[in-house]
């Protein structure tokens, strides 16, 4: 027997044992480690590994099932909302690609045919790399994760005229049919997609309800990973990507009650065949010829990676996104795809590429793959700088957001006491709609200017715009409202809206929800006042009904998830003692609040006792409990001593609190001279 082909896996495995160990240690992604694996193992490198085209197949099964569990984290109305997102960001970014590729190298003298071409092979990125990226940062619900998955939706359509059209480029389309050739395959393909979508909505539940009553497991999980193959094939053969048809299965599985244990079942076989996808790139990539001729290399990948992004930006920016999300999608996306090798590999045999072109391309390709990482990591920051100059000065904002600063919104009431909503998803509809029955005013914050649209239309108070922007936060009224809720997905969205609102009010009280429970310190060190990771809590509502399936007395499974919430967030202990007692006296005593307030080091409250601080005598301020070092006093008399670092919770009118508040900051002493001072 043959066991060449196992040898060489499992060289490929091991090897990446050792190389992804070492990229750990030096805190480089694992894709760059797969990436690297390829290149040592590869032709062009070491040369462990002759069955390439195998590896390639196999890494093929990797995409494949990656964009399977894409499919199934989505839903069909999700998908519906981002038609727009799809055909006109898509289509933008595709179509401006290809014209500014096309007209560079119609500028360096190739011909018209050629340089359309290039701008084919540029426009593509790649699915599997950002994707895979997106949902290791629990980015794929983020603004810029939308905007990247739809223009990526869009790019595995393009491919199909692209394809098509390589003939009629190189002048080797015969002439039978005329545009008929082109017509019927693409129409050929749409068709397909159609069907085999209104079949599997129709057809796979039922399937899947039969196999499930079997309670077999195996057989499960064959049904699904012969679903979710059968659709790509079949999609292939009509002249579509694998992956979107594996994209469309995931897709329909996703609206049964079954996708979750779809998902469970494959995301071991995703994870083992995508990284065989990273390592099959990294054997194309010819060591020798990249040295031979880094230059040129190095200037076609910065010259991929700039104009790239800034027609992906460009596009998302004309979709009416902010300058922030549209920066990061562009930068994304500033990759050469792993369909462009398909596509270079097609223009080679029809003339429409040199060997030495289709080498430069390669090399160049493959280097904006090893990038990607990096520069997604550093996107947000890149984004703040390049928002922050005065190039893009004037296009940081929206039009929206530019007339909420000049008062032009005279519509929007001034408030005080209100909710803020930032993010108008499920989470945020369904918050609104609390505060709407128990008539509690708020105000809502969206950046998808559709959804901001159609909101306003049924009568929502809603504004676009970034809600880490000082200047949105102030249009919605941060600096009198009692609560913002952060509804959002994006971690480094949610951390960057609570340390900018924080900052805005000190006793603005912060509800953020996160998906992870590492996420809960970081938070509350901005300055979050509750966090509510979504695992911690899908996991209480679990054990809940469980408990009460087997019967367990109602009031002792609330005793039990009283503790158990109490351990998981031990961290925030101090909304414990701002707990159900402060909650009742805002709710008895309209127009109160019970703020923190830090007694910061160099004000004259450091030292002084309550008495001699006249905070209630002078003020109208009365401290219902001070926190120091972990600990809480509660109804503190008269002699307890203010130190510096102590937290004071005062309970007051809400416009005393903000007057006062610069008593605890060392910025006014007005009790000097009576109260008569005003606070800074």
């Amino acid at each position: 027997m043959d066991f060449s082909l196992l040898s060489e896996i499992l060289t490929v495995f091991a090897l990446s044992v050792g190389v992804i160990y070492v990229c750990h240690k030096v805190r480089v992604p694992a894709i760059v480690g797969f990436l690297i694996t390829g290149v040592i193992a590869g032709p062009y490198g070491l040369g462990l590994v002759h069955a390439v085209h195998e590896v390639e197949v196999m890494a093929e099964v990797g995409v494949v099932l990656l964009l399977f569990t894409i499919g199934l984290e989505l839903s069909v109305g999700e998908l519906a909302r981002l038609r727009k997102n799809v055909l006109v960001g898509g289509g933008g970014q595709v179509a401006l690609t290809i014209a500014a590729f096309g007209l560079l190298a119609f500028g360096l003298g190739k011909s018209p045919s050629h340089a359309v071409f290039v701008g084919f092979l540029v426009a593509l990125s790649s699915t599997a790399i950002v994707l895979k990226i997106l949902q290791q940062r629990a980015e794929m619900d983020s603004v810029h994760g939308r905007i990247v998955l739809s223009i990526l939706i869009f790019q595995d359509l393009a491919v199909v005229p692209m394809m098509l059209l390589v003939p009629f480029l190189a002048g080797t389309a015969g002439g039978d049919g005329g545009g008929l050739a082109f017509l019927w395959p693409t129409v050929k393909g749409l068709g397909l997609v159609v069907l085999v979508f209104l079949a599997a909505r129709k057809l796979v539940p039922v399937l899947l309800h039969r196999v499930v009553q079997t309670r077999s497991r195996e057989l499960f999980l064959i049904s699904t990973l012969s679903l979710c193959l059968a659709t790509a094939f079949l999609t292939s053969k009509a002249g579509l990507s694998l992956s979107l048809g594996a994209f469309l299965a995931g897709l329909v599985i996703s609206e049964s009650e079954y996708s979750i244990s779809a998902l469970e079942g494959i995301l071991p076989f995703r994870d083992v065949f995508t990284s065989l996808f990273f390592v099959s790139v990294g054997m194309l990539l010819d060591v020798g010829y990249l040295a031979a001729h880094l230059p040129p290399v190095l200037g076609a990948t910065g010259a991929v990676i700039v104009l790239k992004a800034a027609m992906a930006t460009l596009a998302a920016y004309l979709l009416g996104y902010p300058l922030r999300p549209a920066l990061m999608a562009g930068l994304a996306l500033s990759q050469i795809g792993e369909f462009s090798f398909v596509l270079a590999k097609v223009g080679l045999d029809a003339g429409l590429v040199d060997a030495d072109g289709y080498q430069l391309f390669l090399a160049a390709s493959i280097v904006t793959m090893v990038l990607t990482p990096t520069l997604m990591a550093l996107a947000p920051r890149v984004a703040d700088a390049l928002r922050a100059a005065p190039l893009f000065s004037t296009l940081s904002r929206r039009p929206f957001e530019r007339e909420m600063d000049t008062g032009a919104q005279t519509d929007a009431a001034p408030v005080s006491d209100h909710l803020v909503i930032v993010g108008f998803g499920v989470g945020g509809r369904q918050l609104a709609r609390a505060a709407k029955n128990f008539g509690i005013d708020y105000r809502i914050v969206e950046m998808n200017p559709d959804t901001v649209r159609n909101s306003a239309a049924e009568g929502e108070p809603i504004s676009y715009g970034d809600a880490s922007q000082p200047a949105v936060l102030e249009h919605l009224g941060v600096d009198d409202a009692r609560v913002l809720a952060i509804m959002v997905n994006d971690p480094a969205s949610v951390r960057r809206i609570t340390d900018t609102a924080r900052k805005m009010n000190p006793r603005l009280h912060i509800i953020a929800r996160t998906r992870f429970l590492s996420e809960i310190e970081p938070l509350v060190d901005l300055g979050a006042s509750d966090v509510i990771p979504e695992e911690f809590e899908t996991s209480v509502e679990i054990f809940t009904r469980v408990m009460m399936r087997y019967l367990v007395p109602r009031a002792d499974i609330e005793k039990f998830t009283a503790e158990v919430r109490a351990e998981g967030y031990e961290m925030l202990r101090v909304g414990e003692v701002r707990g159900e007692s402060f909650c009742t006296l805002n709710r008895r005593f309209p127009g109160m609040d019970v703020s923190a307030l830090t007694v910061e080091e160099g004000s004259a409250l450091d030292g002084q006792t309550l008495e001699e601080s006249g905070l209630r005598r002078i003020h109208g301020l009365t401290v219902v409990a001070v926190g120091r070092g972990g600990e809480y006093m509660a109804n503190p008399d008269g002699s307890l001593r203010l130190l510096a670092g102590d937290v004071a919770y005062v309970f007051a009118p809400h416009k005393d609190i903000k007057a006062k508040a610069g008593l605890f900051t060392g910025r006014s002493r007005p009790w000097r001279d009576g109260g008569k001072s005003a606070p800074a």
